[in-house]
């Protein structure tokens, strides 16, 4: 069997660096960003590889290396974790000990006696983990709302399709591109039986795939989504979801049928107009912006401040995508922050009115394609893992929240982001 260059099975990417590795901010502007958001965009925060099977293809092996964590670090026992995902369903979930370079298998759904292992394994804790955002999901491709989730903006229409490819600089394939095939289509497209599957690898050790191969039949890179750019903080990177494949972008991801790119930078995420204007370069059919609660704690904002940044950080991602869909998630519930000032003397809830207004006066202003979803009653305070962070369910929420407010937003537009994604 021989190892296929894993770039073309690469999802969720960005850009890439002069090593091959996929990275979340411009390798070639990291200088203008500070130090916190250029070490968090070194991890590869939703980034995947996706591929169809052809008939008789058991399993698929992964090659890849990654950083081992000393002696003195907490996290020094915990085992890699690589997760199978058929549509909105985790098929196989496998483990194997922090190793510099190793090999992992997966078996696949279908696959002989691999696949019927796999669907007995799916462990319990896997399965009720991803149970509420199954749910979710399947309720917003339907285009029901979620239960406080509403919208406001105009109708915004999509770019052409772009996805992942070849070299470094920003990682995506030709504007244009046709848009993606779903279910059984996607399998006939990529010349195989089964599929697409995503792999999501773990992220913390910064894990580089070296190669990846079929067993018993030939992989194939799964067709091209639309693009979807999704900027936020350690909310919009996933913290507390259980794994990965439950992060709030993950899961709306995959009720819409799009390639998620997460842009999220946790303990960042103040309104940096340098990620704006990385934002403005990259290709995109669909943006949205979900900052905040950090320029109530991590570099205090006035309101006044926060309102001027949220208008020049969207004027500067406009220069790059003027006629985008771009959504504004305004900051989720934060019980702490709500009524309490920060050095600067503003709450979060000034904070967030702020960000608020700035939005509707930009869509006043004529931006017909800019949406605002209201965060603060997303969540309620048992949905918060820490306080701050959301819980798997809480993650399946917002993700049911922005899907709603998505579908709003391009009901009417002559676009693949107008038609929901169907599961295979």
């Amino acid at each position: 069997m021989t190892w296929q260059d894993p770039v073309p099975f690469l999802r969720g990417t960005a850009w890439l660096d002069a090593h091959g590795r996929a990275v979340r901010a411009d390798p070639a502007d990291l200088a203008r960003l500070p130090w916190d958001t250029a070490e968090r965009a070194a991890l590869p925060i939703g980034v995947r590889l996706e591929f169809t099977a052809s008939p008789g293809t058991r399993a698929v092996q992964i090659r890849y290396r990654a950083a081992v964590p000393d002696g003195t670090e907490p996290l020094r026992e915990l085992a890699h974790c690589f997760a199978l995902w058929a549509g909105d369903r985790c098929v196989h979930e496998a483990f194997t000990h922090p190793a510099e370079e190793t090999i992992i298998t997966l078996p696949l759904p279908g696959g002989g006696r691999w696949g019927a292992r796999a669907h007995r394994w799916a462990g319990a804790e896997a399965r009720a983990g991803s149970r509420e955002a199954r749910a979710e999901a399947r309720a917003v491709a339907g285009m029901v709302p979620a239960t406080g989730a509403g919208a406001t903006g105009g109708t915004a229409g999509a770019a052409g399709v772009a996805g992942p490819g070849m070299g470094t600089g920003p990682a995506v394939a030709p504007a244009g591109a046709a848009p993606s095939p779903t279910g059984t289509e996607a399998g006939t497209a990529g010349g195989g039986f089964g599929g697409p599957f995503s792999v999501h690898p773990p992220e913390s050790q910064a894990p580089v795939v070296l190669g990846l191969r079929g067993v018993g039949g030939t992989l194939f890179p799964a067709p091209p989504r639309p693009r979807w750019l999704v900027h936020g903080d350690s909310i919009t990177e996933g913290w507390w979801s259980t794994r990965p494949a439950h992060s709030w972008p993950a899961v709306a991801g995959r009720a819409l049928g799009l390639d998620t790119v997460n842009l999220g930078y946790a303990g960042s995420a103040r309104g940096e107009l340098a990620i704006a204007q990385q934002l403005a370069a990259l290709p995109a059919d669909l943006l949205t912006l979900a900052f905040g609660t950090n320029c109530w704690s991590g570099v205090p904002h006035t309101a006044p401040l926060l309102y001027e940044t949220t208008r020049a950080f969207i004027t500067l991602v406009r220069q790059g995508h003027p006629d985008t869909p771009l959504l504004l998630v305004s900051p989720l519930l934060r019980p702490e922050a709500e009524a309490t000032a920060n050095d600067l003397g503003a709450t979060l809830a000034e904070l967030r009115t702020a960000m608020e207004e700035a939005a509707r006066d930009l869509i006043a202003a004529g931006d017909a394609r800019l949406s605002l979803l209201p965060g603060r009653d997303l969540l309620g305070p048992g949905h918060l893992a820490d306080g701050l962070h959301p819980d798997d369910a809480g993650h399946a929420r917002v993700a049911a929240a922005v899907v709603a407010a998505v579908a709003a937003a391009v009901r009417d537009a002559p676009s693949p982001l107008a038609r929901p994604a169907t599961s295979t």
